[in-house]
């Protein structure tokens, strides 16, 4: 029978404790910085979806100005030029509908005033 030694380990069992702590110290390690680079590229990935949203939705609002622009500027060209004596039919208008309304005119003389100011 052979004997057993008792008390602290030996030279060799220190050696194997040794490189399973360590090993299971590499483990852990590589598994902490994988789950790391994996977290760090996931918020990236976010940071980068949220800045392609704003771009569109800047995209978006310049594209809706730009059409609200060219459909004011084809209103203006559209719009018939105010006549050639400068008058300004609705303030014109205007004055019509307040004297029809004082009773100074009546429906008849404010249609003809009317018709006659706006060339119908």
């Amino acid at each position: 029978m052979p004997l057993r030694r008792m008390g602290r380990p030996g030279l060799i069992g220190m050696a194997a404790r040794t490189a399973v702590v360590a090993g299971t110290a590499t483990a852990v390690s590589g598994s902490v910085q994988r789950h790391q680079q994996q977290k760090a590229q996931g918020q990236y990935e976010q940071q980068q979806y949220e800045a392609q949203q704003q771009q569109a939705q800047i995209d978006a609002a310049a594209q809706q100005a730009a059409a609200q622009q060219y459909a004011a500027q084809q209103a203006a060209a559209a719009a018939p030029a105010a006549p050639a004596g400068g008058v300004d039919v609705v303030a014109e208008l205007q004055k019509l509908a307040a004297l029809q309304q004082q009773g100074i005119l009546s429906p008849e003389e404010f249609a003809a005033a009317k018709a006659k100011l706006l060339g119908v």
